[in-house]
């Protein structure tokens, strides 16, 4: 079965004004569904069709880069989609909010070495935060589409929380303005999908 370009549970201006309702458009129905495209056009025939995301990137081979640029990019935009919602929805609490006092002290901490993340990615490219197995996070960033899954990028771990940091990502809005745009993603993130991120990772 091929990947589809997954359903948004919200409407393209649902986070405005933090995210404009032109760019989601764009960004969702041609960057998203022309990433699942070519993914389904680099692993029919192969022996990765039929696998889940998850699986080809944990297990890819790096020099394809077909499959690691297009499945990157499938699989970082669908993570990005869900942990975003226009009520921003629940507060960091629980098990994932001490993981996260427990790395960086404060929420704030958090916070800043996050969007430090973001702003200092050289070029396109992604900012993360990963749950590890034994319960602990971490921030890193990847170039291009690249996530930790993938054997050796960034800081390894499961993604849980992801910022594109790609032009086409903020750029009809806020222009070379990154850092505004970092601000404000903090405002749409839903910290429900993302505690549930963590509780699956670490159990």
């Amino acid at each position: 079965m091929s990947f589809q370009l997954p359903k948004l549970d919200y409407s393209y201006d649902a986070l405005e004004p933090h995210i404009d309702a032109r760019t989601m458009e764009i960004h969702h129905s041609k960057h998203h569904q022309g990433y699942t495209n070519n993914l389904n056009g680099a692993i029919e025939g192969t022996d990765l069709e039929g696998k889940t995301i998850e699986n080809i990137l944990i297990n890819l081979d790096m020099d394809n880069k077909a499959v690691r640029n297009n499945g990157g990019g499938f699989y970082n935009h669908s993570l990005f989609w869900s942990i975003m919602n226009p009520d921003n929805k629940g507060r960091l609490s629980g098990a994932l909010k001490d993981a996260i006092e427990a790395k960086f002290k404060t929420f704030d901490a958090f916070k800043d070495e996050f969007s430090k993340a973001a702003k200092t990615q050289f070029g396109s490219g992604w900012a993360w935060l990963c749950a590890h197995e034994d319960g602990s996070v971490s921030v890193c960033s990847t170039p291009n589409q690249d996530n930790p899954l993938m054997p050796g990028a960034g800081c390894g771990g499961t993604p849980i929380l992801g910022l594109d940091v790609w032009e086409h990502a903020y750029y009809l809005n806020y222009q070379n303005r990154r850092p505004d745009y970092v601000e404000a993603f903090f405002n749409v993130i839903n910290w429900n999908e993302v505690e549930r991120r963590y509780a699956v990772a670490t159990k």
